[in-house]
């Protein structure tokens, strides 16, 4: 068993001290500025989640994955694009073939439609009335624009730089987009 000794007056000395220390130590606190990493630049919006501020590399983080979003946002528009013009193609070519629009080419139509209002929107367009210099007189010349605007609508999306708004592709996309509605009206 073991034996305890007692403490020595010393001992109890730099014990009570130690705990003078300890207990007088957060009254003592001074107040040290903000470091500078921990500061926002933009003080006037506040944080998403009210939490405390954003340091400079939290911040850096946050523009890096928008910048990522707004690449991958634009590279899935640009394979939208792609996929509106070879719509407008194979749509065209069935057309041709057939002399009619069965229902795989209606399908093929609200497919590019849909693509067509997709693109015209990510690109800050909106629905708008427009007039055509040629509208389309029959079915057939009505299959043939709208492969020549998918095609056209698809590579100036291509052409575009993702952080440009482009009046072009929104006004081709808007044209588009009213040819495909005179062409269900003379299919009806």
């Amino acid at each position: 068993m073991k034996q305890f000794r007692p403490i020595s007056f010393r001992g109890l000395l730099i014990i009570a001290v130690l705990l003078l220390v300890h207990i007088s130590a957060p009254s003592q606190t001074t107040s040290l500025p903000p470091r500078p990493d921990s500061i926002r630049a933009d003080k006037s919006s506040p944080n998403e989640n009210d939490g405390p501020p954003m340091t400079t590399m939290e911040e850096e983080m946050r523009k890096k994955r928008e910048i990522k979003y707004a690449e991958k946002e634009h590279e899935e528009n640009v394979a939208r694009a792609d996929e509106l013009a070879e719509l407008g193609k194979s749509l065209t070519s069935s057309f041709k073939e057939k002399k009619a629009l069965d229902r795989d080419d209606v399908k093929r139509l609200d497919r590019l439609e849909k693509l067509a209002r997709k693109v015209r929107n990510l690109a800050g367009g909106e629905d708008g009335e427009v007039t055509l210099d040629k509208p389309p007189t029959d079915l057939d010349s009505g299959i043939s624009r709208i492969g020549e605007l998918a095609a056209s609508v698809g590579e100036k999306v291509k052409q575009t730089p993702r952080q440009v708004i482009s009046a072009s592709v929104i006004d081709e996309a808007n044209v588009l987009l009213e040819v495909i509605r005179r062409v269900r009206n003379m299919m009806h």
